[in-house]
C-alpha cells in the first residue's frame, strides 16, 4: 500500500542522503513530498549534485496528512532546527508514533524538537555526543531501529541498509 512520506529539506542537504532514500521509496510505490519554507523554492545539495524544487511550504502542510517523515543530513537539519514550525512538524510524528527516518546530521532536528530521550539512535559521530546529552541511547552502527519506529543511520556509506530498512518499515 502506497504511503505518503514528508521530507524536511533545505539548502546544503547531503545530496545522496536525499536522492538515494527518495528513489528507494518512490521505487517501492510511495509518494514523496518535499517541504521547506516555501513551495517552489529550489534547494541545492552541499555537493551541488542534486537540486530539489520544493513541493510544499511548511505553512501549507498538515503533518497528519503523512504516514512517515524523512530527514536527510548535511547542513539542512541545522538550518531547519531553529524554526519552530519544523520542530512542531517533527513532534507530531513522534507523538503519533509514525515512522521517522533520518541519517547523518538529521537527528539535529530531533534534538531541538526534544524527541530523542530514551530512544536508541545513531548519527554521524560528531552529532553522537549531542544525542547522548539530549538523552538518546547512541551507538555507532550503520543502522539503528528504535521500538518507536525511528530509523537512523550514520553516513552515505550506510544508505543501502538504511534504504532497505525504511522501505520495509512502510510495508507494515
Amino acid at each position: 500500500m502506497s504511503k505518503k512520506v514528508a521530507v524536511l529539506i533545505t539548502n546544503l542537504f547531503e545530496d545522496s542522503e536525499y536522492t538515494s532514500p527518495a528513489e528507494a521509496l518512490k521505487e517501492a510505490g510511495h509518494e514523496i513530498t518535499t517541504i521547506e519554507k516555501k513551495a517552489g523554492n529550489v534547494v541545492k545539495g552541499k555537493k551541488e549534485e542534486a537540486e530539489v524544487t520544493i513541493d510544499k511550504g511548511i505553512d501549507d502542510v498538515n503533518p497528519a496528512d503523512f504516514d512517515a517523515l524523512l530527514i536527510p543530513g548535511g547542513y539542512s537539519p541545522d538550518q531547519l532546527r531553529k524554526d519552530k514550525r519544523f520542530l512542531d512538524f517533527v513532534i507530531h510524528f513522534d507523538q503519533e508514533k509514525k515512522p521517522i527516518f533520518t541519517i547523518c546530521h538529521g537527528p539535529q532536528l530531533l534534538i531541538n524538537a526534544e524527541v530523542v530521550e530514551g530512544k536508541k539512535m545513531t548519527s554521524v559521530s560528531q552529532v553522537g555526543i549531542d544525542l547522548i546529552n539530549a538523552g538518546a541511547i547512541w551507538e555507532d552502527s550503520e543502522l539503528v531501529i528504535d521500538k518507536s519506529g525511528l530509523i537512523t543511520s550514520r553516513t552515505p556509506e550506510d544508505l543501502p541498509a538504511f534504504n532497505k530498512a525504511i522501505v520495509e518499515a512502510l510495508e507494515k
